[in-house]
């Protein structure tokens, strides 16, 4: 009898189970699991790290300290009170100067200097900058009205006249020029004008001490009438004054100062320049390298002066030539019916040496365009 105990069955036939089934390892996870392929691969080679970035060292927060309890200062006792200093001895007066003369007194060192942005006491603003009219050493001379009258010249106290109103304007044109020449916009020595006329008796010391006259009536500026006619000088008789040394004296003579010559008048703002002894070489005195640095003296000495100079004819005298040079305007005396157009023309030429030259017609009898100064003010001729 056989045995069948251990012999299998064959399954009993169940339902087949539910869901997917699972799938068992791979032939390669088999494999893998059996060998051991790891000790026949190449180690891998990593990058290198980068070092790490220092962290940033921070101070440690400022904690504020414990406020102090102030303490409170110990009040001296008061000393006793110094006695009374004695008085002082007074300053010693300053020493007697003579007048004009200028007296510097040290200042003390307890001095608080004044400041220099603070005006003066009592200074007027709207004068500043003007300059003031200069002062001489003599006493002013007096000039002849009656003199004035009689030769028909302007009077300073006078009414207005015809004569006063044509002055008036042709001054004005003068002291334009004059001052742009002193700003910079026209030619020097613009405060220098010559007065000439190409032969005598046609009215050249008329008309430069008129316009002298008219000059001194001016607020902002002073006149110097020079007598610069060396062969035939009328100025100081024209107006009643005495003679003495005058501009030739200065030139020729290096002794002689020139501001010591001049001659003040009791009209305010006017002075006259004698001519001075005539010499033979006038003509060469006055092309000298001194005679720049006389006129330059006068007109520095007054920066709001005006000097005219009453020159010899110019087809009469050479000195007229030279004068021209050292003048930055020029005023030609014309008389009417009188001078001649070739003379005028001649003249002109003598004068080339002064860059602006005007002509003033003297001796009218007539206006073209019927013009009279002097009606509206009352005045009749």
């Amino acid at each position: 009898m056989t045995d069948q105990s251990n012999t299998p069955q064959p399954p009993e036939d169940r339902p087949p189970e539910s869901g997917p089934r699972k799938a068992g390892p791979s032939l390669i996870e088999r494999a893998a699991g059996t060998f051991d392929f790891r000790q026949h691969l190449r180690a891998p080679v990593l990058p290198p790290v980068p070092p790490a970035p220092a962290a940033p060292v921070t101070a440690p927060p400022a904690t504020a300290a414990p406020m102090a309890e102030p303490v409170q200062p110990e009040v001296p006792a008061p000393e006793a009170a110094e006695p009374a200093p004695e008085a002082a001895e007074p300053a010693p007066a300053a020493p007697f100067a003579p007048e004009g003369a200028q007296v510097f007194v040290p200042a003390s060192a307890d001095a608080v200097p004044a400041d220099p942005g603070t005006p003066a006491p009592f200074a007027n603003p709207a004068l500043e900058g003007i300059p003031s009219r200069q002062r001489f050493k003599k006493a002013p001379q007096p000039i002849d009205r009656r003199l004035l009258r009689e030769q028909c010249l302007i009077e300073p106290e006078g009414q207005v006249s015809a004569l006063l109103e044509e002055f008036r304007i042709v001054k004005r044109q003068l002291l334009l020029q004059a001052a742009d020449s002193r700003a910079g916009r026209t030619a020097r020595h613009g405060e220098r004008i010559l007065v000439c006329s190409a032969h005598p008796g046609e009215g050249k010391t008329f008309c430069a001490v008129n316009l002298a006259l008219s000059i001194a009536a001016e607020k902002d500026n002073e006149v110097l009438l020079v007598d610069a006619d060396f062969a035939k000088p009328s100025v100081l008789s024209t107006l009643g004054l005495p003679g003495g040394p005058g501009l030739m004296d200065a030139l020729a003579d290096p002794e002689v100062m020139v501001e010591e010559c001049i001659i003040p008048t009791d009209i305010p703002g006017l002075s006259v320049l004698p001519a001075g002894n005539q010499t033979g070489s006038d003509t060469e005195y006055l092309a000298s390298v001194r005679t720049r640095a006389i006129l330059d003296r006068l007109t520095a000495q007054s920066p709001n002066r005006i000097v005219i100079f009453d020159s010899p004819p110019a087809l009469a005298a050479s000195p007229a030539s030279e004068l021209a040079m050292h003048v930055g305007q020029a005023v030609m005396v014309v008389r009417a019916d009188v001078t001649g157009e070739a003379a005028l023309r001649d003249a002109v030429g003598i004068l080339s040496g002064c860059a602006d030259i005007k002509l003033l017609l003297n001796g009218t009898r007539f206006s073209p365009t019927g013009r009279r100064f002097g009606t509206y003010y009352g005045y009749k001729e």
